[in-house]
This record gives C-alpha cells, structure tokens and sequence, in this order.
C-alpha cells in the first residue's frame, strides 16, 4: 500500500527505513531521499513509524 502517493512510498519501505533512522515521518522521509510534498501523509506515517518502533521494541524484549 502507498502511504505518501506524491513520493511514491510503500507501507513496506517506510517501515524498513524507520528501523534504520530515528524520528519522525520528515525524518524518515528524508532518510529515503524525500521530502513531503502536499503533506497529508505525515500522520498516517508517523502512526507507521510509532508501530515499527513499538514492534522493534518488542523483539528486543522477548529476546532478552
């Protein structure tokens, strides 16, 4: 599914990208090369990016 259509970023990338980069949707955008263009996207985005970190956390502590 795309979450940002003027950037063309897939669900699937932004997610991979969260778990490489901190902060926000900007920040991650910016990570891809990318910068929000009309904006809608950014608080879908950032609810992605809040659920990959909550995951990544997750793993980590059933590792542990």
């Amino acid at each position: 599914m795309y979450v940002c259509i003027c950037n063309a970023i897939r669900e699937n990338d932004l997610r991979c990208a969260a778990r490489r980069c901190a902060g926000n949707a900007e920040a991650v955008y910016g990570m891809l090369g990318r910068t929000p263009q009309c904006r809608q996207c950014l608080d879908d985005a950032d609810d992605i990016i809040a659920d990959e970190i909550g995951s990544a956390r997750m793993r980590i502590s059933a590792a542990a």
